[in-house]
């Protein structure tokens, strides 16, 4: 922290006389002054969202500061499913065809039943364009792409108070930042919701376990996802590229299994367990996973109906992503609507900010244009998020229910309905930066 210091002098310095000599002390009075950085847009959390909204800004020539209470890029999920509305949202920012070139097509997807005696059904994706994205390299491609001193690291934020008509950000390591405009893209367990007075996401009940395999020389398994559910579980596997494999398992566990998390010997071994009855390609890629690349975590949504009562913003502040809209993985579009959110409230910012003329305005008047802003932002997300919540955890209901009669129902005729609601709801356009 910087500090302002001043040091006063408390005891006069004696008069000298010949031949004596003597020592003294001078006590000091430190007064230190805490230095407020002023910054005049602060988004908290440099993952998709938040990344993408700010280089969505610098797309637009505003500047805008990340702040990431990790060290590091963080890269938890390995991978997801990139349906029609993420490529046209990374496009809108300029990164889809670099990304694109390292991920392969999946022309469809295999989908059966966990129990092998279940014939397989081919889902076609023909005329959309769905790849299996690698987390690590969209967000190396997003933070290439803005500033160098765009993202600040270890920079957790703890309390949000307001100063004016700026906002004040007390950190961890004791800084203190102000800001116009403050945007919460720090996930699940967000301090901006909370803010906000956002109802904290519940957990449904489920959990999901994700894993990365690399296979050398290729793993053979061709471009198609496999999907299976059955038995209270979904689990599948899509091809990244010729050598990468991402993989997932969701399913309802027991007390017992929830302290499974921790343990990545033990969760491998509980995935192969629940894989019994599954093809050996689902087998084989979860062996060939290395503990490091396993990861275990609760399933956690925000109550639909706390989007239409509650606060995505208020005054100067919003959020987006998984802050705005966790939801259960069974839509394929967390991280795909979170790219969306990045587009539309870069495009709604850069709108409320533009100075018509290039006059000057005053702060009161500046507050309000991006009050207007952050509103416009979340009435175009609010509906689109209640519509992928609601409809992700009825398909989740459906997939992974154990009951006999949903199990019949699913597979006789839901499995029939269930793709082409994956495909509806993933062919949204986002739009362009600019109009």
């Amino acid at each position: 922290m910087r500090l302002f210091c001043s040091f006063l002098a408390a005891t006069p310095a004696p008069r000298m006389e010949p031949r004596q000599s003597f020592m003294f002390t001078i006590p000091a009075t430190i007064v230190c002054v805490p230095m407020e950085a002023v910054e005049e847009i602060v988004i908290v959390g440099a993952g998709i969202s938040g990344l993408t909204t700010s280089l969505g800004l610098h797309r637009l020539g505003i500047r805008s500061l990340v702040l990431e209470s990790s060290d590091r890029l963080r890269i938890t999920g390995f991978a997801f499913t990139a349906w029609n509305n993420a490529w046209r949202a990374l496009d809108a920012i300029g990164i889809g065809e670099s990304l694109r070139q390292q991920h392969g097509l999946a022309p469809s997807m295999l989908a059966a039943s966990t129990f092998l005696v279940q014939p397989v059904s081919e889902i076609s994706f023909m005329g959309h364009e769905v790849r299996c994205l690698q987390r690590r390299l969209l967000l190396e491609a997003l933070a290439n792409e803005v500033p160098r001193d765009t993202i600040r690291f270890s920079s957790k934020v703890v309390s949000i108070e307001e100063s004016g008509f700026f906002k004040r950000l007390h950190l961890a390591d004791g800084t203190v930042l102000k800001t116009k405009v403050l945007i919460g893209c720090d996930g699940v367990n967000s301090v901006v919701a909370k803010w906000l007075g956002l109802e904290k996401p519940v957990f449904t009940g489920r959990s999901a376990i994700r894993g990365h395999t690399r296979f050398e020389g290729g793993h053979g398994f061709g471009p198609k996802f496999r999907q299976f559910v059955g038995k209270g579980v979904r689990s599948g596997f899509l091809p990244c590229n010729d050598e990468n494999v991402y993989w997932f398992l969701t399913w309802t566990p027991s007390t017992k299994e929830e302290e499974l998390e921790d343990d990545p010997v033990k969760l491998k071994q509980f995935v192969l367990n629940k894989l019994e009855d599954t093809p050996d390609d689902m087998k084989s890629v979860v062996e060939r996973t290395e503990l490091d690349s396993i990861a275990s975590n609760q399933i956690r949504y925000r109550r639909p109906w706390d989007l239409l009562w509650g606060n995505i913003s208020k005054g100067n502040v919003c959020v987006s992503g998984d802050a705005l809209h966790p939801m259960t993985p069974d839509l394929g579009q967390g991280a795909c609507s979170a790219l969306e959110d990045g587009v539309v409230l870069a495009r709604c910012l850069a709108e409320a900010l533009s100075k018509l003329g290039g006059e000057e305005i005053n702060e009161g008047e500046e507050y309000k244009r991006i009050e207007m802003g952050l509103r416009n932002f979340a009435e175009k997300r609010r509906w689109r998020s209640f519509d992928l919540i609601t409809t992700a955890y009825v398909v989740g209901f459906i997939q992974q229910n154990s009951g006999m009669i949903i199990n019949f129902l699913r597979d006789k005729f839901l499995s029939k309905f269930v793709p082409g609601v994956l495909l509806r709801k993933a062919d949204f356009d986002c739009g362009k930066l600019e109009h």
